[in-house]
């Protein structure tokens, strides 16, 4: 057993740096990495480098993960795992094993993923083959072949009427009139029986195009049947563990969560790979860290070398379990910071204000018991009807924020904030060098739904965003830079100024979609509006105490 533990940890020597080990275990997903968290990440990047046969796979980016852990004889080394698998494979010499190894090629997984895919690859040929494709136009044809036929007999019909109409006012015979009666009662009589003939021709085709398709749409129900089945039985095999032993399979784990299931690919991160093996093997977690290697993903932001927060989707409902017994440092965002905290008040009059939100502070109350400024602004004008906010900023950024005192005024603002009326400038300073001057960025965003609140840029299924940018200043390998956002989604600037397709310069202190700092340099600097009372052009400027030194 020794040995093939040792087989997975790497120890660390770190006495003579006079690191100490950590007291409390990383809140996964608002940190800052240990030191020794970053000295294990980097040997891990070091081994990737020396893996030229994972070049390629490499290049196209992956998350990592280590794991700082002590053995029962008082050891301290790291354990490293990946996120899915790598180089087709989920094991390697090098890193801890999957909870569950789906690739096993005599296990279930691989017999029913084959089984799987030779429906899929049925449904594929039947949908592609040259029957259906002929039954469908043999239909086509013959309904169109009918709908003339029909419509000349029609045509044939209303003549023929038309001509008797004609003899009649010309005054025919009884007899003849008789004989008339009895042509148009033919003439009905033929129609419905050529009418009766030629659907049935459209029906014997349809009937016969109708079996081959529900032979599809069976084949699909039971590929829908057996992937969640299969599905359901896999997430059984996810058996995860916490400090005190106890134990919960990801179905337990994610049942009473929005979605109620758990999402594909859950239990293949990194960290729920590395607790689990730790508590396996007696090892005690002591601190850990996710790191991007490689090129950032086309719709997500990933920078090489950066450590990221643990996924909201995949990874919370597992770990909130997985982390119990152990005492875990609590979440920085829920410490209240500005409990005693008033914001600035830049302007004020009869119906509306502005206020300078500092950086940290909530614009509306979350979860967590913390002051906000509508908190604030309510304690402060207990008269004032009405949300009063008008809209809102990032807990993390800085800057104006524009209050209604009346419900009437509160709507011609946010009318005018939905017609994009309210002009709004920003002040940030990024992390590299910005090249153009100035232009505009649109990229259209959407939540990542397995990791909230990030964003991502989709042009599928994304919203329009659109941002003008202009260059302030550069200096320092930093770029002081002012936005002028013309859509208001949300992180817009933030993914904007991150993502390669953007600036590919991450707003310094954007943990989300760059590298921590002391703080998100963001600030909400100007604001520019029409008075919903006076009428006339209101501007309201509050510039960030920014620097590039």
């Amino acid at each position: 057993m020794a040995d093939f533990i040792d087989d997975k940890i790497h120890y660390l020597l770190f006495d003579s740096d006079g690191i100490e080990l950590p007291s409390e275990f990383t809140y996964p997903f608002h940190y800052v990495p240990h030191p020794l968290t970053v000295m294990a990440a980097r040997e891990v990047q070091d081994y990737l480098a020396s893996r030229t046969d994972w070049t390629k796979e490499l290049s196209e980016g992956k998350m990592f993960g280590v794991l700082i852990v002590q053995t029962p004889d008082g050891k301290v080394g790291y354990l490293a795992a990946f996120s899915g698998n790598l180089a087709g494979s989920n094991l390697h010499r090098f890193f801890v094993p999957p909870v569950y190894d789906l690739l096993q090629p005599d296990g279930f997984f691989r017999i029913e993923e084959a089984n799987i895919s030779a429906i899929n690859r049925q449904i594929k040929e039947l949908e592609s083959s040259r029957q259906l494709t002929e039954m469908r136009t043999a239909l086509a044809e013959c309904q169109a072949r009918v709908d003339r036929t029909l419509t000349e007999a029609k045509q044939h019909m209303k003549e023929a009427k038309t001509a008797r109409e004609q003899r009649r006012s010309e005054g025919a015979s009884e007899e003849e009139q008789k004989a008339m009666i009895r042509e148009s009662q033919f003439q009905k009589a033929e129609y419905k029986r050529l009418e009766k003939r030629l659907k049935e021709e459209v029906q014997q085709q349809a009937e016969e195009l109708e079996k081959m398709e529900q032979f599809i749409r069976q084949l699909k129900q039971e590929r829908k049947t057996r992937s969640a089945a299969l599905q359901q039985k896999l997430f059984e095999q996810f058996r995860m563990l916490n400090a005190k032993g106890e134990v919960k399979d990801l179905c337990e784990l994610f049942k009473d969560t929005p979605q109620g299931t758990p999402p594909a690919g859950t239990g293949e991160c990194a960290l729920p790979k590395l607790l689990q093996y730790a508590y396996l093997h007696r090892l005690k977690p002591l601190a850990m860290g996710e790191f991007w290697w490689g090129k950032s993903p086309k719709d997500e932001i990933r920078h090489e070398g950066h450590f990221y927060p643990s996924c909201q989707g995949k990874c919370a409902p597992i770990l909130r379990h997985m982390l119990v017994g152990l005492q875990v440092a609590k979440n920085p965002l829920a410490e209240n910071i500005h409990k005693n905290t008033e914001p600035e008040i830049v302007y004020e009059d009869e119906w509306l204000l502005v206020v300078n939100k500092p950086a940290g502070m909530l614009s509306v109350p979350g979860k967590e018991a913390l002051n906000s400024v509508y908190q604030f602004l309510h304690e402060r004008y207990p008269q004032a009807t009405g949300p009063m906010l008008v809209h809102r900023l990032d807990m993390a950024t800085s800057g104006l924020l524009l209050a209604a005192k009346d419900k009437d005024t509160h709507q011609t603002l946010q009318a005018l904030f939905s017609g994009r009326q309210i002009k709004k400038r920003y002040t940030a300073i990024l992390s590299g060098i910005v090249g153009s001057d100035e232009g505009v960025i649109s990229l259209p965003l959407c939540p990542d739904l397995n990791d909230r609140p990030r964003q991502m840029v989709s042009f599928e299924y994304g919203k329009p965003a659109v941002t003008r940018y202009k260059v302030l200043e550069r200096k320092n390998e930093k770029t002081l830079i002012a936005f002028y956002p013309l859509t208001g989604r949300t992180h817009q600037l933030r993914v904007h100024a991150a993502h390669r397709q953007g600036l590919s310069c991450p707003i310094v202190g954007d943990e989300l979609y760059g590298k921590r700092a002391d703080r998100l340099y963001l600030h909400a600097a100007e604001l520019s509006f029409t008075h919903p009372v006076s009428g006339k052009t209101i501007t309201i400027c509050r510039e960030a105490d920014f620097s590039l030194e």
